[in-house]
């Protein structure tokens, strides 16, 4: 069930134990948590979406990606994804199957999510009477009060395109991979395409057959490594994301610690030259690239597969950033926000992938229901 909560009405303050901002892989986890934990909707928490149906970020991906090429979805809340199961479909479009089993999550759980919300800050609730030591939610549907809040807002709406002397000459097409629709739409284009992650991988291999011609280039050589992504990659993947965030360091993408499997169409990519890395040119002019030794490239496209960022400005009145740069969480496993231990912060670093955000998830849930038990304690 997805809409407004009984008693929720646009512009009103609402009341509840704990809100969470984010309806992905993260936030369903996290909401399951609670429920598990004997919260039900409304009074003991809410979750607010800001999309119009079920799936995040997966509900924007390029219609070409397919499940088959997906680094792993793993199961999240408990809830079986089939995507393993013999009988399971691997071209079936990721934009498809994804929300869809996001979908099961909240129908399993009945967690109710409001959606689309969009929120605009989080303050503190100090101001407002009998809401000492609380948080306010701002958004466009009116406010929630909670002592609680779990954020699990992602990096999808916040592309990250590096800055290039020359960008704003170039006369072609610059776009993000987050804005691909589809290999049909670089047919007969010059590509190039920049970034050394997964994503710049895939969109290499199904651009090709289309494009006049491609290039790929990436700061660092890539990282290749044998076999599946299991789900031993990811818990090293996510140590390595999690020694940064606790240091107070923007994190890097858990994506981006992991390597790039070889798999057989990534081999035959190598094999045919798709997949033969360049290193970063030193500028952009209007008709193509300039690397620093002269050598000029043309394109028509430049293609950014370079990453997001984490989506937490709704958090800058909390003033959580430490002087590194990025917002220290708590020991490994804790999704406390040091600076403000009212706010978990999940999808975010080391939990930035289906097998960390579902670990995350559960791990917020505990935290907040044991503070819930501490603060009904207190006031008894």
């Amino acid at each position: 069930m997805a809409g407004r909560l009984p008693g929720v009405e646009s512009g009103v303050e609402q009341r509840t134990d704990v809100v969470v901002i984010g309806a992905g892989q993260a936030g369903l986890s996290a909401a399951a948590g609670l429920r598990r934990g004997g919260l039900e909707p409304g009074p003991g928490f809410v979750v607010l979406d800001g999309e119009d149906g079920p799936g995040g970020a997966w509900r924007h991906r390029w219609p070409t990606l397919r499940m088959r090429t997906v680094n792993g979805i793993h199961d999240v809340a408990g809830v079986r994804s089939g995507f393993d199961d013999p009988g399971a479909d691997p071209d079936r479009p990721a934009r498809e199957a994804v929300p869809g089993y996001f979908a099961a999550i909240e129908r399993a759980w009945d967690l109710q999510v409001v959606r689309p919300v969009r929120v605009h800050a989080v303050r503190d609730a100090d101001d407002v009477a009998g809401r000492d030591g609380e948080l306010t939610v701002g958004t466009d549907a009116g406010t929630w009060t909670a002592p609680h809040l779990i954020n699990a807002t992602g990096t999808w709406t916040r592309p990250f395109v590096p800055s290039y002397p020359g960008a704003g000459t170039f006369r072609g097409t610059a776009l993000h991979a987050r804005d691909h629709t589809g290999p049909e739409a670089m047919a007969g284009k010059r590509v190039v395409v920049v970034g050394g992650g997964i994503t710049a991988v895939q969109l290499l291999l199904e651009i090709a057959p289309y494009a006049a011609s491609t290039i790929w280039v990436t700061r660092r050589e890539p990282v290749w490594h044998e076999g599946p992504f299991d789900a031993g990659h990811g818990r090293a993947a996510v140590a390595l994301v999690e020694e940064r965030v606790r240091a107070g360091l923007p994190p890097r993408s858990v994506v981006g610690v992991t390597g790039l499997g070889l798999t057989p169409e990534v081999r035959a990519g190598i094999a045919s030259g798709v997949l033969r890395r360049r290193p970063m040119f030193a500028r952009i002019t209007p008709d193509g690239v300039t690397w620093d030794d002269g050598t000029h490239e043309a394109a028509d496209v430049l293609l950014w597969a370079t990453g997001w960022r984490p989506a937490t400005g709704h958090l800058a009145p909390l003033r959580l950033r430490s002087p590194g740069g990025g917002i220290r969480l708590g020991e490994p496993l804790d999704t406390t926000v040091v600076a403000d231990p009212r706010v978990h912060l999940v999808g975010y670093g080391p939990s930035a992938s289906t097998i960390g955000a579902d670990r995350a998830g559960r791990a917020a849930a505990r935290a907040v229901l044991a503070g819930l038990r501490d603060r009904a304690g207190a006031a008894a």
